[in-house]
């Protein structure tokens, strides 16, 4: 399952942006932070496609759901203008966004593309 962020664990798990101006990733694994707000019709499709992601990706990569409803200041922080918005993370380079809802092979390839992890083959 995805983990919520709230300001706090945002700042322990993703990036201390109060402390630092230069984006300063803390993961040690891909990270995909899903923005999304309970009233988002794209954002309720793409929810049980992040938590099969979640599930597939175990210990590959994170998977985190930020509501920006709750969180406006971490909305702001990113620029959210339009829901769903899906920010991924790599290790050592800068987060990319990708706005709007994408089919699960999207997600995947942008997975392969950005973070160059694939799933393990399944034999």
């Amino acid at each position: 399952m995805p983990e919520f962020l709230d300001k706090q664990s945002f700042m322990e798990k993703i990036f201390d942006y109060e402390n630092n101006t230069e984006w300063n990733f803390k993961g040690d694994k891909p990270a995909i932070i899903d923005f999304y707000a309970d009233w988002c019709g794209p954002c309720k499709m793409i929810s049980p496609i992040m938590e099969e992601l979640s599930a597939e990706y175990d210990g590959l990569v994170d998977i985190f759901k930020i509501d920006t409803d709750k969180q406006q200041e971490l909305a702001g922080l990113f620029q959210i203008r339009s829901i769903p918005s899906v920010l991924f993370i790599p290790v050592n380079d800068k987060p990319r966004m990708a706005v709007g809802a994408m089919p699960k092979e999207g997600y995947i390839s942008a997975i392969k593309d950005i973070f160059n992890v694939e799933l393990p083959s399944k034999n």
